[in-house]
């Protein structure tokens, strides 16, 4: 998933990018001013945007309300060392879906991003199954039909995006946005081979195993159309 971390400290921002990458493996893009950050969220389609108040050019609070005026849905999840009631009620009213007080710890930090970017996407909870496919988004985990499926960090993180989307067609462009942070030079046949790869591992697991993942000529993939994600707990 792709995240746009906008935070003028650039050691707490460097930290925060790093254990967004490293932990959960997302994409992260950094802006260090309200203006750049808006300007970002204008280019490009992010999964969640982690937003600190006090900045400089716009501040915060004035960037969430540009986000929420034009309509634009993305989870907003805020860093703030204000801790009256009175502001937290004033960031909800104008549209944060959570918020930290600094300091804080980086554990929470990203097991609230993680909840945000599934409530977003529509699934509370975080094992995800479809027809014997089952994903575990907490452990970065896959099993088919009981069976582990090792994967790469760049295989899962395919699988995740499309259990995300059923029945949708996500194009190569679309999954090297929300996959990879702007500094990555973009090409298509990177996204095919993990594709590819990922196939293989699906399939080698069982012994006649239908296919997973289907490629849509000239659009891009989607799960097979029989595929139709939603989330249980595990019992």
């Amino acid at each position: 998933m792709r995240v746009l971390l906008v935070e003028d400290e650039v050691r707490l921002a460097e930290n925060l990018a790093a254990a967004l990458r490293d932990g959960p493996g997302f994409a992260v893009d950094w802006a260090a001013d309200g203006q750049a950050g808006d300007d970002s969220a204008r280019l490009r389609c992010y999964d969640l945007v982690v937003l600190d108040l006090m900045l400089p050019r716009l501040d915060g609070l004035s960037l969430l309300r540009r986000l929420r005026s034009r309509g634009d849905p993305t989870p907003v999840l805020i860093l703030t060392a204000k801790e009256g009631a009175r502001s937290i009620i004033e960031l909800l009213n104008a549209g944060a879906d959570d918020y930290l007080a600094k300091p804080f710890d980086l554990g929470e930090l990203i097991a609230r991003a993680k909840a945000l970017i599934r409530r977003g996407m529509g699934a509370a909870h975080p094992t995800l199954t479809a027809l014997g496919l089952e994903v575990n988004t907490l452990e970065q985990t896959v099993r088919r039909e009981g069976v582990p499926v090792e994967l790469s960090p760049t295989e899962y993180r395919i699988l995740e995006y499309l259990i995300h989307r059923p029945r949708a067609v996500v194009s190569k462009r679309e999954l090297l946005e929300h996959l990879y942070d702007y500094n990555w030079e973009h090409h298509s046949n990177v996204i095919e081979a993990h594709v590819s790869n990922l196939r293989k591992k699906l399939e080698a697991a069982l012994p006649n195993p239908e296919p997973v993942i289907e490629t849509m000529r000239g659009r891009g993939y989607r799960l097979a159309p029989e595929m139709s994600p939603s989330t249980k707990p595990r019992l």
